[in-house]
This record gives structure tokens, sequence and C-alpha cells, in this order.
């Protein structure tokens, strides 16, 4: 009793604002008390949240502080915000419904979610009565079904696919008509088209055709020697040698006057044939004739033809080629001072010898082949790698690994790559129809290291190179 008297002369001695402090709190108790019939059970909870707060203000302002507590004044301080955000936190009654307000969505647009703050699973509900669909969990697919996918995406459109080989056959027409008229001396044979778009193994786009030019020799005058035996050391490289110059002398070959120190030389033919494309051959008349522009390419060591079409851009490369005792000889010698040398080709052989598996046996090689020279084309580090060098690695496999079904695609193609890192690291591909041919001795070392190093990563992730 006597606390109490002494707590109320301390309010008194303040200035009479203990009867004002009771006035207020008689006036909360009475507001408390008719809250629920005038603001309904919610706006009675927010009034008696906020009353609370405001009572507790009052009170610690007019209790007596603790003169031995140093942090009183802190404390009270900190209590004090504590209250007031409990003042703000508190939740609004929700708005009286306006007739205007019917017209609305029921839905409204969500709020974009602020950099750091996590996503409210809460904040977007369903309407009442809509059936709950559960989202059906993302679907992981396997190597298999990647590689068939992929597949799908490599066909070369069909515009192009029918355009091509029909307007390569006139421009390969058109020339070999003219080389009659200009060189009837030179016994050419019939020209033909050769490339991956003709065997269906072209990917992506048909941006690019090879035309054959057959020189017919007299096998009685003209003899092979191979590159192992001459200074080259290289038994991928042939040389065509002019025999019995005592019997039949010069000119009686009408290919004599390309001859270099008694051999056939690749690199005069080409240049020959060179100096015809771009000075002697009318190429606006036959592009105005065939609705397109062709432009030889000047520069380029090879025979070239540029063609633009109004929907498709072409690039022909024309082949000088010698067919001489089951051997393809090439008119592509090597870059440096040996001038006489003829490239053997295993194309004509790999496309058969794959083909004819696949067919004994069901197999997808074929598919598998399309898809690595999909993967070596849309990779620049890799445009080596593409045409012969895979093609000769899935004949090798097919020695040894039998089950060449679509089933087994992705097992195949994982051991193609690495059989690729294995050949890589030693620097050698053994060519499939002559052991003693190494594939990777035209690639610099640099090269080798920088493909090895891609598809050395990919063995561990193949997903990465499609």
């Amino acid at each position: 009793m006597a606390a109490f008297w002494q707590q109320r002369g301390r309010r008194q001695e303040n200035g009479g604002l203990g009867s004002v402090i009771d006035g207020l709190g008689s006036v909360f108790d009475v507001l408390l008390a008719n809250a629920r019939l005038v603001l309904g059970v919610s706006g009675a909870a927010v009034l008696a949240i906020a009353t609370l707060a405001v009572k507790r203000l009052i009170d610690r302002a007019t209790s007596p502080r603790d003169e031995g507590d140093p942090k009183a004044e802190q404390k009270s301080l900190e209590e004090s915000w504590q209250d007031l955000a409990l003042i703000k936190t508190t939740p609004k009654p929700p708005k009286k419904q306006r007739r205007e307000d019917l017209s609305e969505p029921l839905l409204s647009p969500a709020r974009p979610l602020v950099p750091g703050e996590a996503a409210d699973p809460r904040g977007c509900s369903a309407p009442l009565g809509a059936p709950q669909v559960k989202p059906s969990p993302l679907r992981c697919l396997t190597l298999q079904e990647k590689l068939l996918s992929h597949s799908s995406q490599l066909a070369v459109p069909e515009i192009q696919a029918s355009l091509v080989p029909q307007l390569a056959r006139s421009i390969c027409t058109q020339l070999q008509n003219f080389l009659r008229s200009k060189c009837p001396e030179l016994p050419f044979g019939r020209f033909f088209l050769s490339g991956a778009l003709l065997d269906g193994l072209e990917v992506l786009a048909a941006d690019h055709i090879h035309l054959m030019l057959p020189v017919v020799l007299d096998p009685g005058l003209w003899s092979l020697i191979s590159g192992e035996d001459t200074v080259v050391r290289n038994p991928q490289y042939w040389m065509i040698k002019r025999i019995d110059l005592g019997y039949f002398p010069r000119g009686c070959s009408p290919w004599d006057r390309f001859i270099v120190g008694r051999y056939l030389s690749s690199n005069v033919l080409n240049e020959t044939l060179h100096k015809l494309l771009v000075a002697s051959i009318n190429w606006p008349a036959i592009g105005g004739l065939l609705g397109c522009a062709i432009h030889p390419v000047v520069a380029s060591r090879e025979l070239k033809l540029e063609v633009k079409h109004d929907q498709v851009d072409l690039s022909i490369t024309l082949f000088p080629v010698v067919e001489m005792e089951d051997k393809v000889l090439l008119a592509v010698p090597p870059e440096g001072l040996v001038e006489n040398l003829w490239l053997e080709s295993f194309y004509r052989a790999e496309v058969s010898r794959v083909k004819e598996l696949d067919a004994g046996d069901s197999g997808a090689r074929q598919l598998c082949l399309r898809i690595l020279n999909g993967v070596c084309r849309s990779q620049p580090s890799l445009h080596k790698l593409g045409g012969s060098p895979v093609t000769h690695v899935i004949l090798h496999l097919s020695d040894t690994a039998l089950d060449w079904a679509e089933e087994s695609l992705a097992d195949r193609f994982q051991q193609v790559l690495e059989e690729l890192v294995a050949s890589l690291e030693k620097g050698v591909l053994p060519s499939y129809f002559n052991p003693k041919i190494n594939l990777f001795s035209g690639l610099l070392e640099e090269e080798i290291d920088e493909m090895g190093f891609v598809l050395y990563r990919a063995i561990s992730e193949p997903e990465v190179l499609l």
C-alpha cells in the first residue's frame, strides 16, 4: 500500500501526468470493450495490439528508472523500437469490397522478385475450385536419346539437297564441253561429282561438292611408283612415271606435255587448268544461263569455283584424278618443292565399306559417322578430324565391336571418342586400307594437342559436343 502511494505521489509530482494517463487508460478500456461490435474480430485484434504497444510505451515513460542499472536507458530505447516495429508490422484489416472492384481479375500479376529474395510458394495460390495440377518433374535425357535427337537436326535442308547436285551437274557439263573444244587432244574421261552430299553423309548444309576430272592414261606408257620408295618416304603419295621412252618417245602420249623429270607432274597439270578456269572460260555467260553467279578462286592453290545462287552458296573443288592398278590418285601434291606427287584417295572405299557393313548387320555406323562429322564441322578445333580420320576409326572399331545396332549408338559413340583420344596421344592413326599410312602425318603438333584436349574433356561428358 505504501508503494502504491509512493508511486502515485511521483506521478503527481510530474504535473498531474498520472491523472491524464489514468483517463487514457479508461478510454482504451472502453474502446477495447466495444471494438468487437464496431470493428469486427480482425479489427479488434489490430486495435488490441496497437493499444498494448502504446500502453507499454506510456508505462515505460512513467515508471521509475533504476539508478543502479547503466543500461536501463538503452534497454528502454530498444524496447520502444520493438514496440514501434510491432505496430508497423501489424496487418491492416481487409478493405471493404467496392462494386467497381468486382470487374477486376481475381489473380493480379505477380510482383517481380527483388534480387536475393526467395519466392513465396503461397503467393501464387490456385483459384478456388480449380484442380491441383502437380508439375511434372524434369526428365533427364540419356546420351542415347540426345544422340538420336541431335541426328535429326543434322539433316541438310531439302531445297539444298535437291538444288546443289542439279546445279553442280550443269556446271560440270559446261566445263567438260569447254575442255573438249579447247583442248581436244587431252583425253579427259567423263566428269563426275563426288562428296558426302551424294552419299548421304553430308550434314547441316550442302555448301561444297567435288568435281572429278578423270585423266585417262595408257597403262603401257605409264607405271606407278610408291611414295615410300621416293625421297618423301610417304606411302600415301605416288608418282606416275613415263616408261619405255626408247620405244615410245615423248609425244606418243598426249600427257607428255606435263612431264617433269620423266614423271607426270600434278602441279603442272593443276597450273594449266587453273589458267583455263581463270582466263579462258566465260563464267558470266555460263552463270547467266544457269541462273547463278560463278567465280573462279584466283588465289587458291586448289581448282575452286564459288557459286552464288538465290537459294544457296556453293563451293566446287575440281580434282584431276588418275585410276590405275586399283588405286585412285588425286592431283593434290603436298606443300613444298616436290611437285610430281599424287595423293591416294580412299574415299570411295571408305563409303563402300561402311555401307556394306551396315547392310550386313543393320548397323548404325553411318548414323554415328554423320553425328561425328557434324561435331567436327561445328567445332573449329576439330575440322581436320572430320571425314576420313573418323571413318577409319569406325572401320577399325567395327573389327572388334560387333554390336552396331541403333540401341548401342551411345556406347559406340563413346568408344569412337576414346579411340580418337588414344590415337591423338600417340600421334598415329593407321589407315584401315594401308596400315603403313598415318592419317595424322599432315597435322601439326599444336593441332593434335588442341584436338586431343577437346576430345579428352568430352569423354567424361560427351553431351558437350552436341
